[in-house]
């Protein structure tokens, strides 16, 4: 099997679930950074359909999300697998899957932009480790114009922040539940692990979030898949918007 290229934006928890996953299977893959905003155009230019990183060149295939990615890992290279034999199983993994895609996934990257626009001193922190041609404290310092557009593009209005903010005591709980039914959280990660972890990781960088996550498995599970994740914010929300 021919190198893989994985397409990534940095902190994108999306980006990280199908590394993740790559690396579960033992492909051999290099990792290329794209700038936030910037990379919708980049990846058309690549040849690519779609907007949406994780984009994943493998075997003569353009892939482009988690669940695409996955189902194709899982395809070239059965062992060890992504997703469970038993077909029970393999449903509940599935619907945990497509939840923590379509509703699960927005939530900590648009709390996550809406945080920046409000405060871009920690841009830096969600950097680390990123190859972008240029040096951290560059990239970070011109940041604020992809900030500007990352959080227009996401939707990160006040309204829509609160509405998150909300939201994440019955998301964490969701989470705490898959993990009591043993969806989530075996020994060996599945896709439906790699694809919530990752985003609970996310989460866990603000400050606002991580006091809800505390003592809860969710946050035991995120450290568990994504330990070592980038970024870092203080509280920064009103009080108000948050859940008591």
């Amino acid at each position: 099997m021919k190198k893989a290229t994985l397409f990534a934006v940095p902190a994108s928890h999306p980006s990280l679930a199908a590394e993740l996953m790559l690396r579960q299977k033992g492909i051999e893959y290099r990792r290329v950074d794209l700038v936030a905003v910037v990379h919708r155009g980049v990846l058309r230019v690549l040849g690519f359909p779609g907007i949406t990183v994780p984009a994943l060149r493998l075997e003569g295939k353009r892939l482009q999300g988690t669940r695409a990615i996955a189902a194709t890992l899982d395809a070239l290279r059965p062992d060890p697998p992504l997703f469970p034999a038993d077909p029970e199983e393999r449903r509940a993994v599935d619907e945990a899957e497509e939840w923590g895609d379509k509703v699960y996934q927005s939530v900590p990257r648009r709390l996550v932009w809406a945080a920046l626009r409000r405060d871009r001193s920690t841009l830096a922190t969600y950097l680390e480790g990123a190859k972008l041609g240029v040096p951290v404290p560059v990239a970070a310092r011109v940041g604020a114009p992809v900030i500007r557009a990352a959080a227009r593009i996401n939707n990160a209005t006040d309204e829509n922040v609160r509405r998150d903010l909300a939201s994440l005591p019955a998301l964490i709980d969701h989470v705490d539940g898959l993990l009591r039914l043993g969806v989530i959280g075996g020994v060996k990660p599945n896709v439906a692990d790699f694809q919530i972890g990752t985003s609970t990781a996310l989460l866990a960088t603000l400050g606002d979030a991580r006091r809800l996550l505390e003592g809860h498995p969710a946050l035991e599970h995120a450290r568990r898949i994504a330990p070592s994740y980038p970024g870092q914010t203080p509280k920064l929300f009103p009080e108000a918007w948050l859940p008591a």
